[in-house]
């Protein structure tokens, strides 16, 4: 790899984790020389870093102006939240039904993650945090054993990430509840209760990223 290369690659993840962790939030514009200043390189790489995200559709360049980090689109978070409690709930189900040793091992996961979670919570690592809950969420989806979904779910994660980082900024006293949210997420699971998880699992994905929650008529 050219060292021009290699320094568009670190510019590339380096901006990226930016986005996605809401250090960079959406609406905000930032110049090539800016970059270019902080990472101590030459500004082509910072170009090309810029077109791939571009590509990708984490930002817009606007020439001589800057690159523009686009926002949440409307309507995304409820749709990626649908999507996401489909894939979980289907996942859920199928390790409930499935050998009794795929429950145990997932929950072992999920509270190993916990463990983590709490870690990143007492330094309100935000960056960090909002990693290890699209890994939570991804680890039961993984269990279920459905490649097809996982590759689907993985797909996602990155969105699911941006969102949450962008919800823990605004509100960092949601660590601690999306730590206890997801406590009794893996407790329902490890008790078979497919359908409270299902239930939870949506009141949970809408309380933290801002969405009107379900009634018990099935209001909102």
């Amino acid at each position: 790899m050219s060292k021009l290369r290699s320094a568009s690659e670190q510019v590339y993840l380096e901006v990226k984790e930016r986005i996605l962790s809401a250090t960079l939030p959406g609406g905000e514009l930032i110049s090539e020389g800016e970059i270019a200043s902080e990472m101590g390189t030459s500004r082509t790489p910072v170009r090309e870093a810029f077109l791939r995200l571009e590509a990708e559709g984490w930002m817009r360049l606007f020439p001589k102006r800057g690159a523009l980090v686009v926002p949440v689109a409307d309507g995304e978070t409820e749709h990626v939240l649908a999507a996401r409690l489909l894939l979980e709930s289907d996942a859920a189900h199928a390790v409930v039904r499935g050998p009794a040793h795929l429950r145990t091992d997932l929950v072992e996961a999920l509270r190993a993650n916990l463990d983590s979670q709490r870690a990143a919570a007492v330094n309100a690592d935000v960056a960090e945090f909002s990693g290890l809950d699209a890994d939570f969420h991804g680890l039961i989806v993984r269990a279920g054993g459905n490649p097809l979904l996982v590759t689907f779910y993985i797909g996602l994660r990155e969105r699911q990430r941006r969102m949450t980082a962008k919800s823990l900024v605004r509100d960092p006293r949601q660590l601690q509840s999306i730590i206890d949210d997801h406590t009794r997420l893996a407790d329902l699971i490890e008790a078979g209760d497919t359908d409270a998880f299902t239930a939870s699992d949506d009141a949970h994905m809408r309380r933290v990223h801002g969405l009107p929650i379900a009634t018990e008529d099935g209001a909102r």
